[in-house]
């Protein structure tokens, strides 16, 4: 194996590299697939508000849905286009995407931004910019009411969302999210080396279908993710009127404050036949 050697170019969301395996004592060469990590910047009508690392793909669906969440677009209506910059074979490609205002609308990430721009943030960023915690959980508005789902249903959508991850199958280096309807529709679902990433990703889908920002129409049940529950797992869901969030592992305090402020009942360890309901239990049917 060759330290020096340049990584191949990437081909989708993985690249494959040569690899040393020891297992016990047999030791062998053998090639193994790795997730693509890259930076997407994220432009406003040509102004940069964001760049994030992420897995390649989906892209104007991880942009839509880190503009809601963030309070930048309330809903599709907002939006006139979005599309990388550049040209296709030009060095860089794909990894610069500008969100268009529509007609007669101006999307203001002042408003949210409080005149600050962001430096590039990891695949795993947080409070992403904000001065304060508590301005966040001033800003996720309650979510409305709907019928509670079974935990028979949430832990049968949790067994579907491993099925749900094709790349980390083949690299053990992404995590997953994916949203169901009712009777567990299966509605969007995607894969990134950041969870929130994932998360963004598939609150773009919803958006574009007209199930998230703007109250009004069907809405996705629940949203599913992959390892533990943070809070801007929460407020991702919060943001597209989402009410049941569940994890495989454990949610973190904040997460846990800002779905009780956000009326979200906030799932924990669903696994197997087993799960923890740590807040509004009320949406839980058992």
């Amino acid at each position: 194996m060759d330290d020096d050697a340049p990584l191949p170019p990437r081909a989708g969301t993985t690249i494959e590299i040569e690899v040393v395996r020891i297992d016990g004592g047999r030791v062998e060469r053998r090639p193994d697939a790795v997730a693509v990590e890259e930076p997407l910047e994220v432009r406003v009508d040509g102004e940069t508000v964001a760049v994030t690392m992420r897995t390649p793909g989906a892209d104007a669906d991880l942009a839509l849905g880190f503009l809601l969440a963030e309070g930048m677009i309330a809903g599709a209506a907002d939006v006139g286009s979005v599309a990388h910059c550049g040209r296709p074979g030009e060095e860089g490609y794909g990894n610069v995407i500008d969100v268009h205002s529509a007609g007669g609308h101006r999307i203001d990430p002042e408003r949210v931004l409080e005149g600050r721009r962001w430096s590039t943030t990891s695949s795993a960023c947080g409070v992403c910019g904000r001065r304060s915690i508590d301005g966040l959980l001033d800003r996720c508005a309650p979510v409305g009411e709907a019928p509670p789902l079974h935990a028979a249903e949430i832990l049968r959508c949790m067994a579907r969302l491993a099925a749900l991850q094709p790349i980390f199958s083949r690299t053990g280096g992404l995590h997953a999210a994916a949203a169901f309807g009712e009777g567990g529709e299966l509605l969007a679902s995607a894969e990134d080396v950041g969870r929130h990433n994932a998360v963004d990703k598939v609150v773009g889908a919803l958006l574009r279908r007209g199930m998230a920002g703007t109250p009004g129409g069907e809405r996705a049940r629940l949203l599913a993710v992959s390892g533990r529950t943070s809070f801007e797992i929460v407020q991702k869901a919060a943001a597209a009127g989402i009410t049941v969030v569940a994890g495989v592992s454990a949610p973190s305090s904040l997460a846990v404050a800002l779905a009780r402020g956000a009326g979200i009942a906030l799932v924990g360890f669903a696994r197997g036949e087993r799960l923890n309901v740590y807040t509004h239990d009320r949406r839980v049917a058992t």
